[in-house]
């Protein structure tokens, strides 16, 4: 089998592994591909591995060849499902590999929020606390998480991780799904609500629901108008879940009080982004994902993936 790699570097940039993948097959790695060099790479592939390298269904039509499409990602979207159902080409994803570490990057936002970790440490490094009058001084507000409303968009199985740990900091928890029933308890300690009520009452607010036609801009100045003026607004699901303009300037007047994202909605971001300077905005460069121990768990499932699509018993299909 040849199998090739076309964008490997930010799943694996050296630390890691290609031999569970050399074993089963020829096999060629690229750190990165362009779109106009995706069939010249793949057009004698028999199976290829992809993050972001998209299958739409022109590269499909110009790969008869190919047999199997691995989502080096829980996302699929890169792929024209349809297309490579018709054409015969199966298609894998990694799903919940990166679910602890993406609950972990939400709670860092969020104390980073609560505490004014970042705007506190940069101020140390330019010498404001050598010259301060005390032995204690802060830039930013410091807040207590006990006690305050947690809500969550989407609950699925980072949704439901998240609100463990914000129960275990004794926040009051509520959370909003398409399938949960407002007012049911979906987990221990959790209350199902409306967006709006979520929205209306929450002092933080974690996005961990997909991006469909329906969430795109979930956040939009309409919504924003109806939060807590002060709340925290978390975003480690996918950019195009915020209207950006909206969010800067919900941020510019204060209603709201801060925002943690790690994706925004084009990556890598244009200089002008809006949310890029925005005040009390800190955002980490689509890193939510990325640690070491999520990037094993990823390369390991997918090559097991490839191995079960060899054996004749594709796992983890999409299409």
């Amino acid at each position: 089998m040849k199998i090739v790699v076309l964008d490997g570097f930010t799943a694996n940039p050296g630390d890691l592994s290609w031999d569970a993948f050399r074993e089963l097959g020829d096999l060629t790695v690229y750190d990165r591909t362009p779109a106009s060099e995706t069939v010249a790479r793949a057009v004698d592939a028999d199976a290829v591995l992809t993050n972001k390298v998209v299958f739409d269904a022109e590269t499909l039509d110009a790969l008869p060849n190919l047999r199997y499409i691995g989502v080096l990602a829980t996302g699929f979207n890169v792929v024209d499902l349809q297309k490579a159902r018709e054409q015969g080409v199966v298609v894998t994803n990694v799903p919940t590999y990166s679910a602890e570490s993406v609950v972990q990057a939400t709670f860092a936002h969020l104390l980073n929020l609560a505490s004014s970790l970042a705007v506190n440490a940069a101020a140390v490094r330019d010498g404001a606390w050598s010259t301060a009058p005390d032995f204690t001084f802060s830039r930013g507000p410091l807040t207590e998480l006990f006690g305050k409303r947690f809500g969550i968009v989407g609950f699925g199985t980072i949704g439901r991780r998240v609100a463990e740990v914000a129960r275990a900091f004794g926040m009051e928890v509520v959370a909003f799904g398409p399938r949960l029933t407002v007012g049911s308890e979906p987990a221990p300690g959790v209350r199902a609500v409306n967006l709006d009520e979520l929205f209306a009452t929450s002092d933080a607010i974690s996005l961990h629901c997909p991006l469909t036609e329906a969430t795109k801009n979930l956040v939009d100045a309409e919504r924003l108008s109806r939060v807590k003026t002060g709340a925290w607004l978390i975003n480690t699901g996918r950019g195009p879940l915020l209207d950006e303009a909206a969010v800067a300037a919900a941020l510019a007047s204060g209603k709201l009080g801060g925002v943690g994202v790690d994706v925004l909605s084009t990556e890598p971001p244009a200089p002008d982004n809006p949310l890029i300077g925005a005040p009390n905005c800190f955002i980490s460069p689509h890193t939510a994902w990325a640690t070491l121990e999520a990037r094993t768990r990823l390369l390991a499932v997918a090559a097991e993936n490839l191995r079960a699509f060899a054996a004749g018993r594709p796992v983890n299909v999409v299409n």
